[in-house]
């Protein structure tokens, strides 16, 4: 079937649509009813469903045939170790992991913060979790204490499951302090803490909270699958960069389940048996979804790999892993790209591994610039595939569907709306935008299987965050444009648009020019205040390794080529030279805090961010050109 009939499908007839797809799934009561639409916007899918995440992982699979096939593939390139799970151990440790939760008395509906790093066991957490019906809610390993104090007030979890540390290159992270703090800090006491001590650090245990998580599953006794509602929820989400009130997405089960099955073939162009690595983290949404569940839903293995795209040890990590473990596909984000670009412009590593059976390549998380994306293309020989989804829809909105057709790349799009995403370009009154035009990303609704249902015990907030701007739309908060073709174009954020004299303009837009500089390793452009035109775009950048060249030098010709490009309208005058930019754990450049910094504003430093000195260095370098005075 051709994407056109598949996409008109799944907007026109979306219970047929997705009726069908349902059958990926293994139900314990098949829904007789499709979609709940009773309660705009509050829609619900398969609303009388009965089903097991947990049992749709990984028992189904030991069942069905695979119960000796790898299920999950553990690489720690922090450790130098790998550890392989079929898909028959992965089930037997996640259902006694399951057991020790339920002898702490974690029954359904219950919420159960995980708080750890990059290892099997919190793989195992989430899915002992969902075994018994718990809701989940995983927060970054390494969390500030105060931001993980307010989750664990907004979810209230009955337990804390947690590892003594985390590595990074150079350094261990000490969980334990942390998590000691926050519990200190929280009005909600949680009233057990299981703790996995790691041998890099040992944590000191609480009498009476803390209990040894091996000692625990070691005499537990496994626990069954607890059949849950599709509506159920399955986990919460806090997006990342949230200050004050935490901002929890919510997943159900049902939906989750059959959108993520489906992706796996429909998107991917996945088959169960093959190696899937999803090189994120799982506290951010794509770890929940394809590091730990599609790819189990599908069959497939999947790889959790502990480690950074360069530095462990070194620009070659992501190929060794590949060549390693027999990857087919790859999904990671730009930034890891650019980093490696980098560190290695020529692709000399990635000339030493065997990459004779990886396939293809996604990329998600942020915007990916054309210079990324086509040096990826020159330096692999495999397509690669920039695709765009966000939290809160938990799996692609528009991407090249490779597995249902295929559509020539365009630099800059991550190509055409998903099937269920029926995608709009809105202007600031509603009304449709023409090709070209840029506007507001909004979906129309119902949006599909698998996206948010609300956000927790907040649902006043999730209309006016996300359903109120635009009526019977969800809005994204992103800028692009549509072009004649269909092709989607995601600009920046909405808070990303700026003013310059009365004309509005994507910093995006200037960042593509910006990243096609030979020298340009990395950049980002934000709008600072300007007395006579309102806002004027200034740009940071990074510069390739082994650029040996005057940074006054660079700045004058990325003007010039902004000016030629795009023209003098976008009064680009100022380009700053940084040594690195400012981000998150997940790889978000913080072009709202550089903002601030640029224009003298107050600031805080995100608790998401990876390096909070990197901050400190951008003002340094906005004072000597005169900024944030």
């Amino acid at each position: 079937m051709t994407y056109k009939a598949e996409y008109e499908r799944s907007i026109n007839e979306p219970e047929d649509f997705w009726g069908e797809a349902a059958r990926l799934i293994d139900w314990e009561t098949a829904p007789s009813r499709i979609l709940d639409d009773a309660n705009p916007p509050f829609y619900r899918w398969f609303p009388d469903g009965v089903l097991n995440t947990c049992y749709n992982a990984l028992d189904r699979h030991v069942d069905g045939g695979r119960a000796d096939q790898p299920a999950l593939i553990y690489d720690s390139a922090v450790t130098e170790t790998v550890k392989t799970y079929t898909y028959r151990e992965l089930r037997d440790e996640v259902a006694l992991l399951a057991g020790a939760l339920v002898e702490f008395g974690v029954t359904k509906g219950d919420t159960v913060i995980i708080y750890m790093p990059m290892i099997p066991e919190t793989a195992m957490a989430m899915l002992a979790c969902a075994r018994i019906g718990a809701v989940h809610s995983v927060v970054f390993g390494g969390f500030a204490a105060n931001e993980l104090a307010t989750r664990i007030d907004h979810a209230k979890p009955a337990v804390i499951l947690s590892a003594s540390c985390g590595i990074e290159p150079g350094r261990i992270v000490e969980y334990k302090p942390l998590l000691d703090e926050a519990i200190a800090l929280a009005d909600h006491k949680p009233h057990t803490v299981m703790m996995l001590q790691r041998p890099q650090a040992v944590a000191t245990m609480v009498d009476g909270r803390d209990v040894d998580w091996s000692e625990a599953v070691g005499r537990a006794a496994p626990a069954p699958c607890v059949p849950v509602s599709s509506t159920d929820p399955l986990y919460i989400l806090y997006t990342s960069g949230t200050t004050g009130e935490p901002k929890g997405v919510v997943r159900d089960n049902g939906g989750h389940a059959v959108a993520l099955a489906w992706s796996m073939r429909a998107l991917y162009d996945v088959e169960p048996g093959e190696v899937y690595w999803a090189a994120s983290d799982v506290g951010w949404v794509v770890g929940h979804s394809y590091i730990v569940y599609a790819p189990l839903f599908h069959g497939c293995t999947t790889v959790l790999y502990e480690g950074k795209p360069v530095g462990t040890p070194d620009p070659g990590a992501f190929w060794r892993v590949i060549s390693q473990h027999g990857v087919s596909v790859l999904f990671t984000a730009p930034t890891a790209f650019r980093a490696i670009k980098r560190d290695d412009p020529d692709g000399v590593y990635i000339k030493q591994y065997d990459l004779s059976r990886f396939r293809t390549l996604f990329l998600a998380g942020e915007r990916c610039d054309p210079d990324t994306l086509h040096w990826a293309e020159e330096k692999l020989g495999v397509p690669v595939i920039d695709h765009w989804w966000q939290t809160e829809s938990g799996w692609p909105m528009v991407t090249n569907p490779v597995g249902i057709e295929v559509f020539p790349v365009k630099a800059g799009s991550p190509t055409l709306p998903v099937p269920g995403y029926d995608i709009r370009v809105l202007d600031d009154e509603g009304n449709e935008c023409e090709p070209g035009q840029v506007g507001a990303i909004v979906v129309r609704l119902p949006l599909p299987p698998g996206a948010l249902l609300t956000l927790w015990d907040a649902d006043e907030r999730f209309l006016d965050a996300y359903m109120e701007q635009y009526p019977g739309y969800y809005a994204s908060a992103d800028a692009g444009y549509m072009d004649e073709d269909g092709y989607v174009y995601i600009m920046s954020r909405m808070d990303d648009i700026i003013n310059v004299a009365g004309h509005r303009l994507s910093t995006g837009a200037i960042e593509e020019v910006l990243a096609d500089h030979p020298d340009v390793a990395e950049c980002a452009v934000v709008g600072v205040s300007d007395e006579l035109k309102g806002q004027l775009p200034l740009g940071f950048v990074v510069l390739q390794a082994g650029a040996d060249r005057d940074p006054a030098e660079v700045e004058s010709e990325l003007i010039a080529l902004v000016r030629k490009r795009i023209g003098p309208v976008v009064s680009f005058k100022t380009a700053v030279v940084v040594k690195r930019l400012p981000k998150t754990r997940s790889g978000k450049t913080l072009r709202s805090t550089m903002r601030q910094i640029a224009d003298g504003e107050e600031w805080k430093t995100p608790p998401t961010i990876e390096d909070p000195t990197v901050l400190d260095e951008i003002a340094e370098s906005l004072l000597a050109i005169g900024y944030g005075t």
